[in-house]
């Protein structure tokens, strides 16, 4: 498919240098645009961004979460405790849950990793 648009002429200099990953490029920015349309469900990219970063077992294990998604989770169990969660609220939950349990079984590895090497 052959698509035209008219783009500012710094954006074009910056693809030019890039102009065999087009493609890629368009598709990795709509990934980034689709979640950040997922409206409320933050900290996801906050804790890939983290575990990218190679961090050590004792990094894992002080791993906490943001101010920002501290409050949000917060703000998330008083509208349960008080109003009850949408529909919308409630898949926003179900995706703080399993990042939870990412966050959990990383931790869990890396008191496993520790004993090891305090072991040897």
């Amino acid at each position: 498919m052959q698509v035209t648009f008219d783009l500012p002429d710094d954006v074009v200099a910056q693809l030019n240098l890039f102009e065999g990953k087009l493609p890629e490029i368009l598709e990795l920015g709509m990934r980034e645009l689709n979640t950040l349309e997922q409206v409320g469900f933050s900290g996801l990219t906050e804790v890939v961004e983290f575990f990218a970063s190679l961090p050590t077992p004792e990094a894992i294990i002080a791993l906490r979460p943001s101010e920002t998604l501290q409050t949000q989770i917060s703000n998330l169990l008083e509208k349960n405790r008080t109003v009850g969660l949408t529909p919308e609220d409630e898949k926003i939950w179900q995706g703080y849950q399993y990042l939870e349990h990412i966050v959990r079984m990383a931790k869990a590895r890396a008191f496993l990793k520790l004993k090891q090497t305090q072991a040897e």
